[in-house]
């Protein structure tokens, strides 16, 4: 069974001199130089929201920034592997602390450890609200209540930010939206027909972004979900087989990439109101 890390046996896992408390924690990674650089995936069961830079992260869609928010939930599992040290801050925060507030911050809620890329003044404005939190946990009978307060400013702005991203990257993104148009064309219309239904996820994999990711940049250029899109498509294949082709329909639910035809009739259901077998005879 793999290890859950809580906040006190996590700080002590990455070499990071931190105290008993399994609540809130501050830290400022530049008075950590031996922090552990490269770990397998680790789960942890609290909110991690650090502030990084002087650190080199990868992405097809991102050109290099000045700086990186990280905001992770319970549950993740969290892996990095880096070849210098870096700078910058963390709070470790209970769930119970900040569920509240993270419930609808879409960033809070994805499963992959995902950065968030600041501009000069995004970054200026979090490691201000980083560096009180910190000032404010070195007091001796430092306030919960104003550390909370702090983390839940920091998580508004990673919300402005997050919308921010996708509208400054809009030429970029619109590229990632017109290829997974086109895959999900090319995808539907194989004349092999489907071995099996298309996930967002082959698509977000495609487009080298999270699942996650990959949804709310489609959705927030197209106005519906990768996986509404998916149906769509299936479903108008599916109407156009019913309309033009001898095919049974339990061939057509196989040609599709359903593995029972009770799925297919459950699906169709579900999208049109109407049994395939009723649509046919229409």
């Amino acid at each position: 069974m793999d290890k859950i890390y809580n906040i006190p046996s996590f700080l002590k896992y990455i070499n990071v001199k931190g105290t008993s408390s399994d609540t809130i924690q501050v830290v400022h990674y530049d008075e950590h130089p031996d922090i552990l650089l490269k770990s397998l995936p680790s789960e942890i069961d609290f909110y991690l929201l650090a502030l990084k830079d002087k650190i080199e992260v990868q992405s097809p869609v991102e050109s290099m920034s000045d700086g990186y928010l990280y905001l992770d939930k319970p549950g993740n599992k969290i892996e990095w592997d880096l070849k210098n040290s870096f700078s910058g801050y963390a709070i470790f925060i209970s769930e119970k602390l900040l569920n509240k507030v993270v419930k609808d911050i879409s960033f809070a809620n994805y499963e992959r450890h995902e950065a968030l890329f600041l501009t000069s003044e995004e970054k200026e404005t979090l490691y201000d609200l980083f560096s009180k939190s910190y000032k404010e946990y070195q007091k001796e009978n430092f306030s919960k209540e104003v550390l909370i307060s702090y983390a839940s400013l920091i998580i508004s702005y990673t919300q402005i930010y997050y919308e921010r991203q996708f509208e400054a990257r809009s030429k970029i993104y619109n590229k990632v939206v017109a290829d997974f148009y086109q895959q999900l064309d090319m995808c539907l219309h194989n004349p092999n027909g489907l071995s099996e239904l298309p996930s967002v996820s082959y698509f977000a994999e495609k487009a080298n972004l999270s699942t996650n990711y990959f949804g709310d940049l489609i959705k927030h250029f197209t106005g519906t979900s990768p996986i509404d899109h998916i149906h769509e498509g299936i479903i108008q294949l599916a109407k156009n087989k019913l309309r033009t082709t001898k095919l049974s329909i339990s061939e057509i639910a196989y040609s599709l990439g359903f593995d029972y035809p009770t799925y297919f009739a459950r699906f169709f259901r579900q999208k049109t109101g109407i049994s395939p077998k009723v649509f046919r005879n229409q």
